[in-house]
């Protein structure tokens, strides 16, 4: 796995929605956006992950940062999970992983001796002008929003 790092290009994308919706990144130039890669949307990890972010949504918002999550569910699970956690963000599916390995978010993975390819829970930080301005790639998915959070408080301080 190769992730992009700061200041490579964001890879450009268009993807749908949980609604079905096709949503390209280009829709977010002028605005900060956090890309959250996630494995699968309504297991248990992702779902707190989720429910971090959708809790601290106003913070995100006042500090000017769009949030969109990425897998390769289906959009009607994907709808499923929106609306059964109340999300106020956007989810995208990335049913071929396409997105996901451009990013570089798709890899091999361990778990419990078995070695297999799979999506790493990694974030991307995409500035308004469409770069890479930090990268997430080791982290809980308990930890994860005030991980980002505290980023981006320390970016406005300095």
């Amino acid at each position: 796995m190769t992730l992009l790092q700061p200041g490579d290009k964001a890879p450009h994308f268009i993807l749908p929605d949980q609604d079905g919706i096709l949503v390209d990144l280009c829709f977010f130039i002028g605005k900060k956006v956090l890309i959250y890669f996630y494995p699968k949307a309504m297991t248990p990890g992702c779902t707190i992950q989720a429910c971090k972010l959708r809790d601290n949504i106003d913070i995100f918002r006042k500090l000017d940062v769009e949030i969109i999550g990425i897998s390769n569910d289906k959009p009607e699970k994907l709808l499923k999970f929106h609306e059964k956690e109340m999300l106020r963000f956007t989810l995208l599916s990335d049913e071929h992983y396409k997105v996901t390995k451009k990013f570089g978010a798709w890899g091999e993975k361990k778990f419990m001796g078995k070695i297999y390819n799979g999506v790493h829970r990694v974030s991307f930080i995409i500035d308004a002008t469409g770069s890479v301005e930090q990268v997430f790639a080791h982290f809980k998915p308990v930890e994860h929003d005030q991980i980002i959070l505290r980023y981006l408080n320390n970016q406005i301080i300095t």
